[in-house]
């Protein structure tokens, strides 16, 4: 994998959710660490496996895994 943060968590919306994004597609908009688990599990990825803290996996962007708005 490149230098690149392969997802993207963005900022949470007035309504609490983030978008989560792979490159430029949407997979959906997360409330919560489960909805970003199920996202990452769809585009082929092992729940098992994900650390939420890999900056080389994910961008969290506007907090981190903890901020849910």
């Amino acid at each position: 994998m490149s230098g690149l943060a392969r997802v993207a968590v963005h900022p949470p919306s007035p309504t609490g959710g983030r978008r989560v994004t792979v490159g430029a597609e949407i997979l959906g908009v997360a409330y919560g660490i489960a909805d970003l688990l199920e996202f990452l599990r769809r585009a082929g990825m092992d729940p098992d496996d994900v650390r939420l803290d890999d900056p080389g996996l994910i961008d969290w962007r506007g907090g981190g895994p903890d901020v849910w708005g």
